[in-house]
């Protein structure tokens, strides 16, 4: 993939809803999304998202060699956050325009796996309104590096795991996958309200394990519990995407490669965030080539 195969796009609030209890979807439109070209699954793109008194995201570039530059130097109380996020859904509306639903995540309620006091991007879909403008780097192809999920043709079972930070993600690979393709699957979410009705062809057998429902347990070890207790579906080449906190995938990963015998090159495992980082310390060491590096060969 080249650069060429991602772009700046004008994105404009069209709605809002709340779903379940810690998610709210923001729907975009605008003409420049014509050209966007969501590969589906877990396809991501990043936000640029406007300080609080600014309806609009103001960027001083967005030409490609220079708009991160520019966008660095810009006085700290003007410049946009910038937020990576996966597509919850692309469609058309039968009027020759183009709309994306990006989930967010409420944080500021004291129980959320990725929460804070506030933060940037929460606060943000808490206040949009119909025609707040954002700027957005997105696919101009479909078929881009952004998009994680990659099962290997012959692939005949998955086996998932996320948190509410990757749920909207997961939920639009389920509802991609063949019909009958066996799944077994465990999603982490704060409240017994945030257990979405997802929808999927597949045959899919869901564990929801709610957060609120074992307080006072550390996370990682009753997740691993409910893990470990599981049984996945006999499968000749199976292959399993887990996706959230980066020290709870790597925990899920080391127990499906080393307990359960699963290739580790049949393992994506992605880092939504961090336990104790902030989105600015991450987006650094990436930049600085110090992230850890997240290829199914990478060490457990």
């Amino acid at each position: 993939m080249t650069v060429a195969d991602f772009r700046f796009f004008t994105l404009e609030v069209v709605r809002t809803l709340r779903v379940g209890h810690s998610f709210l979807r923001v729907t975009f439109g605008g003409e420049s999304l014509a050209d966007f070209r969501s590969g589906g699954y877990d396809q991501s793109l990043s936000l640029f998202l406007p300080p609080p008194h600014r309806e609009h995201t103001r960027l001083p570039s967005t030409d490609e060699d220079t708009w991160f530059a520019a966008w660095r130097a810009m006085p700290d109380e003007e410049r946009p956050v910038m937020r990576s996020y996966t597509v919850r859904e692309q469609r058309g509306t039968g009027t020759d325009t183009v709309e994306l639903d990006i989930d967010f995540v409420r944080h500021g309620t004291g129980t959320s796996a990725a929460d804070a006091a506030d933060s940037p991007a929460s606060s943000w879909a808490g206040r949009a309104l119909p025609g707040h403008r954002i700027q957005a780097i997105g696919p101009a192809v479909a078929q881009n590096k952004s998009v994680r999920f990659q099962p290997p043709a012959g692939t005949d079972a998955l086996v998932m795991y996320a948190d509410e930070t990757a749920l909207p993600a997961a939920a639009a690979i389920l509802e991609r996958l063949p019909e009958g393709r066996r799944v077994t699957a465990w999603f982490e979410v704060p409240h017994a309200d945030d257990r979405l009705a997802l929808r999927t062809p597949a045959d899919a057998d869901i564990t929801w394990i709610v957060r609120e429902e074992g307080a006072g347990r550390e996370r990682t070890e009753r997740l691993l519990e409910v893990v470990r207790a599981a049984e996945l579906p006999a499968a000749e080449a199976p292959y399993a995407w887990v996706a959230g906190e980066a020290g709870t995938i790597r925990a899920v990963r080391r127990h499906l490669v080393k307990e359960r015998s699963l290739d580790r090159r049949a393992v994506r495992f992605t880092g939504y965030w961090r336990l104790g980082a902030s989105e600015e310390e991450l987006l650094a060491e990436a930049y600085a080539g110090r992230a850890p590096s997240e290829e199914p060969t990478a060490e457990l």
